[in-house]
């Protein structure tokens, strides 16, 4: 049992990562495998509906994308990790391209989005990332509130207990899924006593 983690924003160990390990916590939880892979900062290119990928199985750019395809195929479950950029995703070219190569085989694999953000935008950067889900008929796993934390970067996302939180539940909820879809008789996960962040200061 394994789950494949795409980190889509351009800083490695940013604010994305720490939402992606603290997902990884739940997930450890129930004995599933997983990893983080980055897609860098590389340019990347476009598809150009050339449709090669529907006949040979690889995208005709030999980049990431096919390294990640063959790590999809080979996971139970797949999460998508971006941040904000104008109240959208990051590197949406290079998952266009990706679920044109795997599109066809994920049928009933596990799938979530994560997002992290400084302010605003996260809500619309979920749901767009959950419609590349729900296209490719996967079962969407869901945490206690929407897939989000706040922060600029790592350590500031530190400050979300709440994110973090729903994160945790995230990697527990996507663990239990993923056992009982391969028939282990494992125990729904026990529910934290809720955290609320706001980041509101009544200093003056």
């Amino acid at each position: 049992m394994k789950v494949l983690m795409i980190n889509l924003g351009p800083h490695q160990k940013g604010a994305t990562n720490r939402a992606l390990v603290e997902v990884a916590k739940g997930l450890d939880e129930y004995k599933v495998e997983h990893e983080i892979l980055w897609v860098g900062t590389d340019p990347i290119q476009g598809c150009i509906d050339c449709k090669a990928c529907f006949k040979i199985r690889r995208c005709v750019f030999d980049d990431l994308v096919n390294t990640a395809a063959e790590k999809v195929r080979a996971s139970d479950g797949l999460i998508l990790g971006s941040p904000v950029h104008y109240a959208s995703a990051a590197n949406t070219l290079f998952v266009d391209r990706l679920f044109r190569v795997v599109s066809k085989e994920v049928a009933l694999k596990v799938g979530s989005s994560v997002v992290s953000c400084r302010r605003g935008g996260a809500s619309t950067t979920f749901d767009q990332l959950n419609k590349y889900f729900t296209i490719s008929q996967m079962l969407v796993v869901s945490s206690a509130y929407w897939n989000s934390v706040h922060g600029n970067n790592a350590s500031e996302v530190e400050q979300d207990h709440e994110g973090l939180q729903v994160m945790r539940i995230l990697g527990r909820n996507m663990g239990y899924v993923i056992n009982r879809l391969h028939g282990r008789d494992v125990e729904k996960p026990l529910p934290e006593q809720r955290v609320w962040t706001n980041f509101i200061s009544s200093e003056r």
